[in-house]
């Protein structure tokens, strides 16, 4: 029995704050709960969405970038504004040490050359970007519309091409359709090629000057040697350490030659990701401000609806710390309902948008045709806890009004 008692007067706070939540009869404050919760969950839910969507976008655009371009570039070392590079060369050996980086992946030569498409009188100027059998085709897959990627184990792999949508729209062309290139040199030449595959980046600028073909015909164009290309692309495994991993093929290399980075090459880009991530602090602070604002009114109200019982736990000798304990028990009990209902909401939306890809976007605008998404479950958790912590520690302050309730007023009036 007295092991019940002291059991009974260590867990009272939290006995009559259940109470209080669960069992209370006063229309007006479980109308102020009610907008709490509604407050809190759609602050969550608010949040993770935020995060979801930004670190998708940003994963999204940069997979594109990283794509098409390669994580780090090497080239020649040369002030140039000309799309053509000039021509490179790595030994076996040069390679070798550069793969043996812990951050690098693969290494890919490739090379361009400007060239002019003629069909049926239509003629478009584009840049072709050639590659080789070894080259990763993983990303150029997933931006097929129709078609395939090129097969260099064919014999007329040299004449294959990728073109995107909207040069395929431009020049009516479809899969298996013949066309031929003009390339500006002396003498001029001109090539037959067919219509492989047709991709879509939805990138505008990559969209309308790219194509796809053979490093091999590009080197017997501009007569180059067997290991002679244009640069090479290399794919990194971390790409937070890509500034780091750029500094340290740029020591290795010769000379003449200079490693630079898709980030480098694309500022612009990736300079307005990075902006995006104000937009997360902004979004938070504002969902948060909201949620703390709803919590403390509802303990204001909370507080002063139950002013008497207040000062009858005063009377029979409760302590203001154990008083207040009890309302910031039940502010948790909000917070914690609130915050299950946003979570599981907005892991609803987060799975169905991940599968479905409903909701969708303008490509023109915004480089992807739907809302893309990505968050960790850690990220969610951390959101969740920061939310908790912040709107306690601010609940504090106004839960300090229960010192000033004095037991004689509040039990006179009663």
């Amino acid at each position: 029995m007295r092991s019940y008692k002291l059991k009974l007067s260590l867990n009272f706070p939290y006995f009559l704050a259940k109470r209080i939540t669960l069992s209370g009869q006063r229309t007006f404050s479980k109308l102020i709960v009610r907008v709490t919760i509604g407050a809190l969950t759609l602050a969550i839910m608010a949040i993770i969405m935020a995060v979801a969507i930004l670190n998708g976008f940003k994963q999204e655009i940069t997979e594109k970038q990283r794509g098409f371009f390669g994580d780090i570039i090497i080239l020649k070392n040369e002030r140039s504004d000309s799309y053509v590079n000039t021509p490179i060369s790595l030994s076996n050996e040069q390679i070798n040490v550069l793969e043996k980086h812990p951050n690098v992946v693969n290494i890919y030569p490739f090379a361009t050359k400007a060239g002019i498409m003629n069909v049926k009188g239509e003629v478009e100027g584009v840049l072709l970007k050639g590659i080789d059998k070894d080259y990763d085709q993983e990303f150029l897959s997933k931006t097929i519309l129709e078609g395939e990627t090129i097969d260099f184990n064919a014999e007329d792999a040299e004449s294959q091409l990728l073109i995107s949508s909207l040069t395929a729209n431009r020049l009516h062309l479809k899969v298996g359709d013949s066309f031929i290139m003009y390339f500006i040199q002396e003498p001029v030449r001109k090539r037959k090629f067919v219509v492989k595959g047709i991709f879509t980046t939805n990138s505008e600028e990559l969209d309308k000057i790219y194509v796809i073909g053979s490093l091999s015909l590009i080197r017997r164009l501009n007569n180059l040697g067997e290991k002679e290309v244009g640069g090479y692309e290399v794919r990194v495994k971390d790409f937070s350490q890509l500034a780091l991993t750029t500094e340290s093929l740029n020591e290795e290399l010769p000379i003449e030659l200079y490693a630079t980075n898709v980030i480098e090459q694309m500022p612009d880009i990736f300079n307005w990701l990075n902006m995006l991530d104000m937009n997360d602090n902004i979004i938070f602070v504002l969902m948060v401000v909201v949620a703390v604002i709803n919590m403390i009114s509802a303990l204001l109200i909370s507080i002063l609806e139950r002013s008497s019982m207040i000062g009858i736990l005063k009377a029979l000798g409760m302590q203001n710390g154990k008083i207040r304990t009890i309302f910031l028990y039940n502010s948790l009990y909000l917070i914690g309902f609130g915050l299950i209902l946003g979570n599981i909401l907005a892991i609803i939306i987060y799975l169905f948008q991940k599968h479905t890809q409903f909701f969708k976007l303008d490509p023109s605008i915004y480089y992807v045709s739907f809302v893309p998404m990505d968050i960790s479950w850690l990220t969610v958790v951390w959101l969740n806890l920061a939310l908790v912590s912040i709107a306690l520690l601010t609940l504090f302050i106004p839960s300090m009004l229960i010192s000033r309730i004095s037991p004689i007023k509040t039990i006179q009036f009663k």
